[in-house]
């Protein structure tokens, strides 16, 4: 499940990049890589509380780059990691 969402997180930036200034999508770009090897490391772990913590880590990153991308580019647009509901967010 995890990987359809990698998947379809990747294909959502892919369709909205060409709304972004390149500095903004390097931001992004960055973020995403980083919680990339955070998630590959989650991957080698045993399943547990530890894995989770990892896995839950590479989505606060990701989340947090994609948040500050949309801050330093943002056209009035809100998305759905600025409304507060996001996967690692608090409603």
């Amino acid at each position: 499940m995890r990987k359809f969402v990698i998947t379809l997180t990747a294909a959502s930036a892919l369709a909205l990049g060409a709304c972004q200034s390149p500095a903004a999508d390097k931001v992004e770009d960055q973020a995403e890589a980083q919680a990339d090897a955070i998630d590959d490391q989650a991957d080698a772990m045993p399943e547990g509380p530890a894995k989770e913590a990892m896995e839950q880590k590479a989505d606060v990153v990701e989340e947090q780059g994609e948040e500050k991308a949309n801050a330093m580019d943002d056209n009035g647009e809100i998305a759905p990691s600025e409304t507060g509901v996001g996967d690692t967010q608090k409603k």
